[in-house]
This record gives structure tokens, sequence and C-alpha cells, in this order.
């Protein structure tokens, strides 16, 4: 039988098929996933064939996957997770502090997901609870990234505000919830759904982060036909094959820019670098250039490794 993975504790995952009935399956010894070297073959999201066994059902096959999220460790950690498959479009919620996004995290995420072709839109949480200085600072990184390309978004997930405009986004698409521990995934399926009762803890005191309440992925069904992927919290996000001459295409406002005088300028120290002009002039941000440099360099010492 086809199914749908809708929930991976690691051990056992919760199948959906084709009759909208959910069964309880574990992976077949035999299974195998070409090509990714990672601590789960098998991802919410997934589309599989499973079989029944004598007293249980297991996960025969994995089918081919349009898109998924992965990440590494972003220490020398050879380790990869899948996040999430087959995805029509991601929300990266994001918050000023009380946890703080930092714009390097962003901008990993979103090289990452652009790698994939898999949309993604900023969601700035919690504006109900923004003190000034909160506020000058989510308005700074909102005009880096809405000047960058990308959609945002202000909510309160926890005051239902201006959730209608996440909802046009969302409707007839596999969405998935991304960010740190923290800044309210959870609480935002709370909102969009009455019919959900999803656990949620306060913001750590002593720490001034996110306590993970997520634990495992999970998807949801939600009405006008959105499907929704809430993941556990990520608190390092590192990239996952991508090479330094790729990299500035997954900077969005890089690839759409002018073009470079050589096809393969990376945007260092190359003559004729159009990149380092538009900085120059104010259309790119510093920080967007400042992370790209880090995370090229990143790249670098990576393969000096191998």
């Amino acid at each position: 039988m086809k199914g749908h993975i809708y929930k991976s504790t690691g051990s056992w995952y919760t199948v959906k098929i084709d009759a909208g009935k959910f069964i309880e399956c574990r992976l077949s010894g035999r299974l195998r996933v070409d090509g990714i070297k990672s601590t789960n073959p098998v991802c919410v999201g997934d589309y599989v064939l499973i079989e029944k066994r004598v007293d249980s059902y297991v996960v025969k096959k994995l089918l081919e996957r349009k898109n998924f999220i992965i990440r590494k460790s972003v220490k020398l950690s050879k380790q990869y997770h899948i996040i999430a498959s087959n995805i029509d479009i991601c929300f990266l919620l994001v918050t000023p502090k009380n946890p703080v996004t930092s714009t390097m995290f962003i901008d990993r995420f979103l090289a990452s997901t652009l790698s994939y072709g898999i949309e993604t839109v900023i969601v700035f949480n919690k504006i109900d609870q923004y003190d000034k200085e909160s506020m000058n600072q989510k308005n700074e990184i909102d005009n880096i990234y809405k000047k960058a390309g990308y959609k945002t978004i202000s909510i309160s997930a926890l005051k239902k505000s201006n959730l209608s405009d996440l909802l046009k986004l969302m409707q007839n698409k596999v969405c998935v919830f991304s960010g740190h521990s923290g800044v309210g995934k959870s609480t935002l399926l709370n909102s969009l759904d009455d019919n959900l009762s999803i656990k949620t803890l306060p913001i750590s005191e002593s720490k001034k982060s996110g306590q993970h309440t997520t634990t495992f992925s999970e998807m949801y069904d939600l009405k006008k036909n959105i499907k929704v992927i809430d993941t556990p919290g990520i608190k390092g996000f590192g990239l996952y094959n991508i090479n330094n001459n790729e990299l500035s295409d997954y900077f969005l406002e890089f690839r759409n820019g002018p073009s470079c005088k050589f096809h393969n300028c990376i945007h260092k120290k190359e003559p004729g670098c159009v990149i380092k002009k538009e900085i120059e002039n104010g259309n790119i941000s510093k920080s967007r250039y400042s992370n790209y440099l880090l995370l090229l360099e990143e790249i670098n010492n990576e393969t000096s490794f191998r």
C-alpha cells in the first residue's frame, strides 16, 4: 500500500494510507536510501510503500522525493538530518529576542531551502510582545529580506493577529514551520486550528531561550486543504552539499541581480564584480554579504578537512 508519513519518533512511523486510515509502522531492515547519508532514512512528508507482516506493518520502500530540508551540525560533524520532505512552502519563524534569531541563522536556512527550490516566507512572530528596541530590530531585519526578494509577514500567534495573510499562502499546500525552539511554531498551529491542542512551554527565564516541546516532526491536516509539518526547534543549521561556486546562486538577490564580468565570479576579490558594486550602492545589504563571506569561508574550510 502507498502511504504518506505523518509522524516520526525515530523507531515508529505513523503512515496515512489512501483510505484515510493511520497505520503504525517500523522500517524494513532492508530499506536503503541511496545518495544521502542521514541519521533518518525516512522523514515526515515522505511517500512510501508499506507492507503487512504477520502482526505488524513495515515501510518497505521510499518513493522519490520532489525536495527536502536537510541540515548538518554547524560543528565539524558529518551527521545530517532530514527535517521534512515533499514541501510546497516553508515558513521560517523568527523573533528579535526571547529567543534571538540571528541573520546568520536566517541566511543559512534560506540558502538551504533555495538550493532545493523551496519557497520560504519569513514570519516575524510575537509582535504583541515587542518593545521599541525589538520593533526597530524587527523592522531592520524585515527591510533586509524584503529588499533581497523574500516575502515577510508579521504576526502574533498568541493573539491571533494577521493570520489571514498566512492562511492565504498556505491554502492547498504542504507547509513546514521551522525555527528556533521558543519562536512559537506550536502556538501558531494551535491558533490556526481550534481542534489542535499541541503542548507548549514558556521561554526559559534563565537562558532566555525556548524549551523543546516538539521533540519529533509531525504533520497535521488543517482546514482549506492545508497540511502543516511542525518540526523540533533548530539551534544550529549547517549547509549540506553546497560548494563555493554554487553558494551565490542560493542568495536570491545575487542570483536575480546583474551579471558579473566573469561567469564564475564568487564575489570576493574578482575584478568587475557587480555584486560588490550593488553593495556599495546599497542595493544589497552589508549583513547579507558579510554572512555570505562567512559561509564561503566555512565551505572552503570544510573542503580542506575532507
